[in-house]
C-alpha cells in the first residue's frame, strides 16, 4: 500500500500519516535538512516535536536519497516530507535563482528516482507532503519555482499511490 499525505501546515498530517503506520516496527525517513538550532531553533524544536511523538519502535533515517531508503526498507516506511526534501534538493543544487532548466531537470530525475523506487518497495509506504498551491501567487521567484515543483512532483507521487489523503484542520478526505 502506498498512501501519500498531503496537506497545508499544521493541518494534521504528519500526526495522520503516523497513525496510518501504527505502532509496528517502522523507518521514519526524515527527509529535511538536519536540524541546526543555532541557526534555526525553530525548525530544530518541530524536528524535536516529531521525534518525541514516534514510537519506539521506529528507526529514524536522515537522507536525501529516498530511492535508496525505499529499496532498502525492511519495515513499513513513513517518508515526512516531500515538500522539504524538495528544499534540500534545491538547496544541495544552489539552484534557488537559476534561472536555466537545470533545477526543472534535477528535481524531475530526482523525481524519477523516487517514482521508480516506490514502485519496487515491496514494503508500505506513507510519504507526506505540503500542498502550497492554494493561495495567493508567491511573490518571489523562488516561491514560485517551490510551488510549481512540489505540484507536479505530488502529481507524478500521488499518480503512483493507492491512496491520496487530504488534511484540512486535522480532519481527512480521501480522494
Amino acid at each position: 500500500m502506498r498512501i501519500l499525505v498531503t496537506g497545508g501546515v499544521r493541518s494534521g498530517k504528519s500526526t495522520h500519516a503516523e497513525g496510518l503506520i501504527g505502532d509496528e516496527p517502522a523507518t521514519y525517513v526524515a527527509a529535511g535538512p538536519t536540524p541546526d538550532a543555532e541557526a534555526d531553533p525553530d525548525w530544530t524544536a518541530r524536528v524535536a516535536a516529531h521525534r518525541a511523538r514516534r514510537p519506539a519502535a521506529w528507526d529514524t533515517l536522515e537522507t536525501q536519497d529516498l530511492a535508496d531508503a525505499l529499496a532498502g526498507a525492511g519495515h513499513p516506511v513513513l517518508i515526512d516530507c516531500l515538500g522539504t526534501w524538495l528544499t534540500a534538493v534545491i538547496d544541495d543544487a544552489g539552484a534557488w535563482e537559476d534561472e536555466s532548466d537545470r533545477v526543472h531537470d534535477l528535481v524531475l530525475g530526482r523525481t524519477d528516482e523516487l517514482i521508480e523506487a516506490l514502485r519496487a518497495c515491496e514494503q508500505d509506504v506513507v510519504l507526506v507532503t505540503n500542498e502550497v498551491g492554494l493561495g495567493v501567487v508567491p511573490e518571489h521567484r523562488s516561491g514560485r519555482l517551490f510551488r510549481d515543483l512540489l505540484g507536479t512532483l505530488n502529481q507524478r507521487v500521488a499518480a503512483v499511490c493507492d491512496e491520496v489523503h487530504l488534511v484540512v484542520a486535522g480532519r481527512v478526505l480521501r480522494l
